[in-house]
């Protein structure tokens, strides 16, 4: 059987506003597969990167429920959340989020750091990571001497440096032109193949989508069928 490493069931988003309750997810209900590469896809407001930071524990549902390996996120204490992130599930955005004082390797190690191992293990897997992308010859480049598609290529570096059971990728290539953008889905691809780490990928991009195994079309809080 295979095994659902992540699921959200019937899950809900309310945001209190101005204007009264605003409903953002509607009963999703989903979940992704071990190894697998998931698209989603849908208009602006769609709920996708609402849905996105809710499975990975960033965000909580109004109600429902994540399930991550089976476990019931919403029974797991603030500090143990933060655990399971940093030690299973990586995250890229649209905007890299670089720290702009640290060169490259410097950024792609601070998650193993953070979650406790030895800075001489994390550097080498950084400098393997980012040769895997690359950039073998910009280790010790800033951020500001990178361009737009180097440092989104670190920050998916940073993303794997834990080698995570998934990675959350919202609008990663939104910032890029096409062909950089088609080149950075590129080696989100190879990496899934390589590492077997599965990938959910928010983008407006179906062309982009479309080389992930499935796709998920959101529209106003809700999975089309």
């Amino acid at each position: 059987m295979l095994e659902k490493l992540i699921e959200a069931v019937d899950v809900t988003k309310t945001f209190a506003t101005a204007a009264g309750e605003l409903n953002v997810l509607k009963g999703i209900s989903m979940s992704v597969i071990a190894g697998e590469m998931v698209g989603i896809i849908g208009a602006s407001g769609a709920g996708k990167s609402t849905l996105l930071h809710i499975l990975g524990a960033l965000d909580k549902p109004t109600s429902g429920r994540i399930l991550f390996r089976g476990k019931d996120l919403s029974q797991v204490a603030e500090n143990d959340l933060a655990g399971i992130r940093n030690a299973h599930i990586g995250f890229v955005f649209q905007f890299h989020h670089l720290l702009p004082e640290f060169s490259a390797v410097e950024n792609v190690v601070f998650p193993g750091i953070i979650g406790g191992r030895p800075f001489a293990e994390v550097e080498e897997e950084a400098r393997v990571l980012l040769g895997e992308l690359g950039l073998s010859k910009r280790l010790h480049h800033r951020p500001g001497q990178l361009s737009g598609g180097e440092q989104q290529r670190v920050a998916v570096a940073r993303a794997l440096i834990q080698s995570p059971q998934i990675v959350l990728a919202d609008e990663p290539t939104g910032n890029l032109d096409t062909a950089t953008g088609n080149d950075l889905f590129g080696l989100l691809v190879e990496q899934n193949r390589r590492r077997g780490v599965s990938f959910v990928i928010v983008t407006h991009n179906q062309t982009l989508s479309d080389r992930c195994h499935r796709v998920i079309d959101m529209a106003d809080g809700m999975i089309k069928v």
